[in-house]
């Protein structure tokens, strides 16, 4: 019923190479949400949960065996976010930071090819934000949670102190 130290050494010790390479590749792959998700990324997020579980725990089937694979699992997600909120070197390696899709009304096509977001996803995001052109955005930033985010030039601040805060002050005179 219960294996002996070596085994369970053993599976926190594949556990946590798993943990590793999962969490890479999944860094690795891009920026989505959850709710984004396609067939595709969840056809594999479920695949790939599948095929490492046997090289987590090994031929250990045990109870034990299983609580162990999951006590480190969620030990080292903890220690992972503990790391993260401190030190913002590692949080841009883990989680990615945020990329500019859109800037001044211009798409921003090799970020949006790098990241992987096609015209389809971003006008879904502007409609979503009740923009009806690209022209209309001073800036749309794919944020490191996967959304986009979107701000028109009439959310800017008109004191601002910047380019796209005076092109808001030049097209508002010529309304």
């Amino acid at each position: 019923m219960f294996p002996g130290l070596h085994v369970l050494v053993g599976i926190v010790l594949r556990t946590a190479v798993i943990y590793i390479v999962v969490l890479l590749g999944v860094r690795l792959s891009g920026k989505r949400e959850v709710g984004q998700m396609t067939p595709f990324d969840l056809t594999l997020l479920l695949l790939l949960s599948n095929s490492v579980q046997n090289a987590m725990t090994g031929s250990d089937t045990s109870l034990s065996g299983g609580v162990i694979a999951a006590i480190t699992l969620l030990i080292l997600n903890y220690l992972i976010a503990e790391v993260s909120g401190g030190n913002r070197r590692f949080r841009k390696l883990v989680q990615g930071q945020p990329a500019l899709l859109v800037h001044d009304g211009r798409i921003i096509e090799a970020h949006m090819a790098k990241e992987h977001v096609s015209m389809d996803e971003l006008q879904r995001s502007l409609r979503e934000h009740g923009i009806s052109s690209h022209h209309d955005v001073a800036l749309a930033v794919l944020e490191v949670d996967g959304s986009i985010s979107c701000l028109k030039y009439d959310d800017l601040n008109p004191n601002a102190n910047n380019h796209l805060a005076q092109k808001r002050k030049i097209l508002s005179k010529h309304q």
